[in-house]
């Protein structure tokens, strides 16, 4: 399937394959809707972690190795499924009641130790909106990055492991109507910073740094899940802007690999993204998609072929390419 685009250089093939899944399979609609289950999944791992920062905070800080040992093997896995939650909540895919799934969003962000959700909510609408367009879609590597990293590997390995960093100096190049710092966003950041102000207060500096270790090694760190932002839009298949992972850390990742999934369908819910593609197959499993985040990371460093320019040349292909403008999402 080729690259759809408009002369914005937004991937629209998504639109496309929406509307011919929607003809064949109308009852696709029929998984659109809430899951309250996420609501409970955001309670549980908010009580883990706070058990886990309480414990070596009572240990204090002269255990800091055992704090990063437990924010790479448990902390990031709980994090990374707070992102997940986190990005159903902005989808409205929680609660019936925005400001509820608002509230959860940012109750998902307590346990980061850093205010990311109200701000993800603003350049996530943006990605969806104008996928893989440099001036508005953030998941886009800015030209700074893709001149420094080049396909050295030892550079593609810091970038990943300051992955969190970079994405957030991503936002100052974005525009559009859709502010970073509107009136949520100062009140996630205010929240996060009294949660985190108790946290240290309450259970000493150890606890607090294991939630922050949590946050980066679930976003970036080298850690294996950081692999996901490698999977999910860089070009590792000819004409395909987007690429899903079906491995095993799908189940603690909450289905976050269903990507072609979800930007089809951003209705439905991460738990129901399996129904989607057992109900329409023909229509993902050509595909090419990937099976380890673990090989994933490893081809993406050491492999010379591929550098953050792989998605970016892929853009100016797709920007270059006969434009066709779809329908918008329904």
């Amino acid at each position: 399937m080729t690259i759809s685009v408009t002369s914005a250089g937004a991937d629209r093939s998504h639109v496309e394959r929406r509307q011919a899944i929607l003809e064949k399979y109308p009852q696709v609609r029929d998984l659109f809707g809430r899951d309250i289950t996420t609501f409970k999944i955001t309670v549980a791992i908010f009580a883990g972690q706070m058990a886990i920062a309480i414990f070596l905070g009572w240990l204090g800080l002269a255990y800091w190795p055992l704090t990063l040992l437990f924010a790479i093997c448990v902390g990031a896995f709980a994090n990374h499924a707070n992102f997940v939650i986190i990005h159903d909540s902005i989808h409205n895919c929680v609660f019936e009641n925005n400001l509820l799934n608002k509230l959860n969003a940012i109750l998902a962000d307590l346990s980061n130790g850093f205010p990311t959700a109200m701000g993800f909510r603003c350049y996530h609408i943006k990605h969806h909106s104008h996928l893989s367009a440099y001036d508005y879609d953030a998941d886009v590597p800015s030209r700074w990055e893709v001149e420094f990293v080049g396909n050295s590997s030892w550079r593609k390995a810091l970038w990943l492991f300051f992955f969190p960093a970079i994405q957030l100096a991503r936002l100052s190049r974005l525009k559009g109507t859709v502010p970073i710092m509107g009136k949520w966003t100062y009140i996630n950041i205010a929240i996060i910073i009294a949660f985190d102000i108790f946290v240290l207060w309450a259970f000493g500096a150890n606890a607090l740094l294991y939630l922050f270790l949590s946050f980066w090694f679930s976003v970036g760190g080298l850690h294996p899940l950081s692999a996901r932002w490698l999977q999910e839009h860089f070009a590792f298949g000819p004409d395909q802007g987007t690429f899903d992972y079906y491995g095993a850390l799908n189940k603690y990742a909450l289905n976050i690999g269903y990507h072609n999934e979800h930007h089809d369908f951003h209705e439905i819910p991460w738990s129901r993204l399996p129904e989607l593609k057992a109900m329409a197959p023909e229509f993902y499993d050509r595909l090419a998609c990937h099976r380890s985040w673990v090989a994933l990371l490893a081809t993406f460093i050491f492999d010379p072929a591929y550098s953050l320019s792989t998605r970016s040349e892929n853009v100016e292909h797709a920007a270059h390419a006969p434009e066709i403008v779809a329908q918008p999402a329904e």
